[in-house]
Formats: structure tokens, C-alpha cells, sequence
């Protein structure tokens, strides 16, 4: 005889019957149900699911003879077996039937009542959990009061931020001192995770992964912004003229952040200045499709070596037969900052035609390269945004100065 033939616990048959009314309505079609209807229906269900849930973590946090049983490892690894969902939700399930059944009596209720639904429950219990250790079980018992109440009114994400500051709300005057605790221990987490790696992928481009504490990131996002601001046209739009997807345009914004990185101000690397040195021969530097190396780094083209020779802290190191220096760059051989004042007195904005990022935005480029013994002057000089500097050393364009001082870009044909 099955479990199902056997008189029914009163849990069983309540679970029977829902499975049978669903099955009465399994070929109705909802199409032709009136507008209020349908709002009604979608409200039960929503309600309906909540209990359900509520009911099977009942049963999930007793249900530990199931898993004997079958000397299944716990009753989460018993369901995967025999429903085929997944086992890390199954094992969330599990914890949250625990915690449900152990110690908040009150979130159980709320979704017997269909007030709370199973992501409200997850987001309530976890508030509940980080609440300090040896808080006043009073306390903790109106945060948990409170925040079920706020169920009825907010989703989770919103159920989750009011969880960290629940005690803003229930005990303010203890709430600030917890708060500088959490922040703390949260802080010293951070501090034991931060980590990055950097995994070369092969196709020129290399993969960063990093865990870095949340303020590092709010100031990294903070730079990258500056960057990467819509308003800034110099990159962040597609050959067609689409603009670039914002992960993409934050990717280009993090080169370009570090290209701008004043070598003074960063430690002693080498017994030095920390410094770039992008090392050249001489022969390749001439040629649109030459190779220069970066040192103890990547290779790079020509023109790239030509383009990061205007970028202050770029040393380029040409090198002639047997790899004699014939050329060391320094510090001098970039626009001072007297220089781009007065480049920004002559053109407020970016000098490619038609261009109009701001002048504080863009870059000092050397009409003539340095490579072709070009000096640095002010009649030497271009201001330039980002993306225009970049073509003005792209083999695939031409750029000229027009009578009025703009300077036009076209494809080599």
C-alpha cells in the first residue's frame, strides 16, 4: 500500500488537493477571463505559492527519517534525487527550513498567512543572521516583527537594504555603535580577500580578475566614470556610429586611466620613478608596421610606441645595431603643464574637426613624431582627445591642419 492509499495525515491530503484542483484546471484556457479575473488569479497564486513553500520547509526541517532511510545524506540530497531540482537551492531550502522551524516563529507565520513570499523569508532570516551575536533577544525579536510587517510593502531588494539598518529603526540608540562594528569586521574581511589575478588569453588581451573592499571599487568607479561619461565622444562610439555597450567603454576608460598615471607619484620600482619603458629599434620605428616591446612586458606596433611616446611616463628607449641606446626619452620630451595652459588658451576643446570633448579632456600630441626628431613646443603641438590622439597614430588614417587651425581626418584609401 502507497503513502497515498494509506489514511491521509492532514498535511498529505491538504497537498493532494491542491495537485487535484490543478488538475481539473489543467486544459482551462485563461484567455477569455475577465481583466479583474485574471488580477485576482495572478494575486491568489502568488499568495498560494508563499504557503506552499512555507508548508514544504514545514516538512523539510522534520523530514530527516527520509534521508535515514535511504542513507541519503540529508533530506536536500534526498529531493535532488527524486525531483531533479537543483541542490544548491534544495540546500538553501534546507537552512531556511531550519532557521524557520528553530527561531523565527514569525517569518513561518507570515507565509502561512501568503504575506511574505519564500525570496522576502531568505532576505529576512539573512538580515536577522548578521545581527550581532550578544544583541538583546528582545531586540532581535522586534527586528524580526518589524521587518515582517515590511512585507506586505517591499520586495526583497528593498526588504534587504532595510535589514542593514534595522537598528536605525527598532533601537537607535545602539544602532551607530553596531554599525561601526559591522563596518569594521566588514572592513577586515575585505582587507583577508582583496586579491587579483592576470591570465594572458592569447588573442592579444589579457583577463584581470579581482576582489577588491567595496570602497576601493566606489573610487575605481568613481575614475572610470570621469572616463567613460557619456558626454565624452573620444571612443565610446562604434565604427557605425552606435555607442559602446557601458562594460566595453568602462574597459577602455581602465587603459586610459592608467595611461594617465603620474609616475612621480607612485612607489620606488627598480631603485626608480616607477616608469614604463616601451624599447624600439630604430628601423622599426620608421615603418607603419614595425615592433616595439614593451619592457619585461608585451610586444606592440609602431604606432602604438609612437602614440604612448606622448603619454607622460612613457619612456621610449630606441635601440640601433647590437641594441646600442641611441635614444632614452625622459620626462622633458612631454608637454609640461605650462605647455597644455597654453594649448588650452588656443583651443578650448579637442582640435579634430568637428570635435567638441573639452580641451581638459584631451591629450598633447606631437605633430611631428618624436621618432622624425619632432620637438617639444607649442608649434609642434596638438590637443587631441583620446580617440583622435589614437587615429592620429592609426597607419590607417591621414590627418592634416586646415587653414583655421582644425585638423581633419580621413581613411587611407
Amino acid at each position: 500500500m502507497t503513502a497515498l492509499q494509506q489514511p491521509q495525515h492532514p498535511v498529505l491530503k491538504a497537498v493532494v488537493a491542491i495537485t487535484d484542483s490543478l488538475d481539473e484546471v489543467a486544459d482551462a484556457n485563461p484567455t477569455f477571463m475577465a481583466t479583474d479575473q485574471k488580477a485576482a488569479t495572478l494575486v491568489e497564486i502568488a499568495r498560494a505559492k508563499a504557503q506552499l513553500a512555507e508548508l514544504e520547509l514545514r516538512v523539510m526541517a522534520t523530514a530527516d527519517d527520509v534521508a535515514a532511510d535511504s542513507a541519503a545524506r540529508d533530506v536536500a540530497a534526498w529531493l535532488h534525487h527524486h525531483t531533479h531540482q537543483r541542490p544548491d537551492a534544495l540546500r538553501a531550502d534546507l537552512r531556511l527550513a531550519a532557521a524557520l522551524d528553530r527561531t523565527y516563529g514569525r517569518v513561518a507565520a507570515a507565509m502561512r498567512a501568503g504575506d511574505c513570499n519564500l525570496a522576502q523569508a531568505e532576505v529576512i532570516v539573512a538580515a536577522l543572521d548578521e545581527l550581532p551575536g550578544d544583541l538583546d533577544p528582545e531586540i532581535k525579536s522586534k527586528a524580526e516583527q518589524a521587518l515582517v510587517g515590511y512585507a506586505t510593502q517591499l520586495d526583497p531588494a528593498r526588504l534587504r537594504r532595510l535589514g542593514r539598518r534595522i537598528l536605525d529603526l527598532i533601537a537607535p540608540e545602539i544602532a551607530e555603535a553596531e554599525e561601526a562594528k559591522r563596518l569594521a569586521a566588514e572592513e577586515a574581511h575585505a582587507h583577508k580577500k582583496t586579491r587579483l589575478a592576470m591570465r594572458r588569453v592569447g588573442d592579444g588581451t589579457t583577463r584581470i580578475t579581482a576582489v577588491i573592499p567595496d570602497a576601493a571599487a566606489d573610487r575605481l568607479a568613481t575614475n572610470l566614470e570621469a572616463f567613460a561619461s557619456p558626454r565624452r565622444d573620444d571612443g565610446t562610439r562604434t565604427e557605425t556610429g552606435d555607442y559602446l555597450p557601458y562594460d566595453r567603454r568602462l574597459g577602455r576608460a581602465f587603459c586610459q586611466m592608467l595611461e594617465t598615471l603620474d609616475p612621480t607619484r607612485l612607489p620606488i620600482h627598480g631603485g626608480d620613478a616607477t616608469t614604463v619603458i616601451v624599447t624600439i629599434d630604430l628601423d622599426q620605428l620608421r615603418k607603419d608596421a614595425g615592433i616595439g616591446q614593451i619592457l619585461g612586458g608585451s610586444p606592440i606596433t609602431a604606432a602604438e610606441a609612437r602614440r604612448l611616446a606622448c603619454t607622460a611616463g612613457i619612456i621610449p628607449a630606441v635601440l640601433g645595431g647590437a641594441s646600442e641606446v641611441l635614444d632614452l626619452g625622459r620626462n622633458e620630451r612631454f608637454f609640461t603643464a605650462a605647455q597644455r595652459r597654453a594649448l588650452l588658451l588656443r583651443s578650448a576643446t579637442c582640435e579634430a574637426e568637428g570635435c567638441d570633448i573639452p580641451g581638459t579632456w584631451a591629450e598633447a600630441h606631437h605633430w611631428l613624431a618624436w621618432a622624425q626628431s619632432g620637438t617639444t613646443d607649442l608649434d609642434n603641438a596638438a590637443l587631441l582627445c583620446s580617440h583622435h590622439h589614437h587615429r592620429a597614430h592609426d597607419p590607417a588614417y591621414l590627418h592634416e591642419r586646415l587653414p583655421n587651425g582644425d585638423i581633419r581626418f580621413t581613411r587611407r584609401t
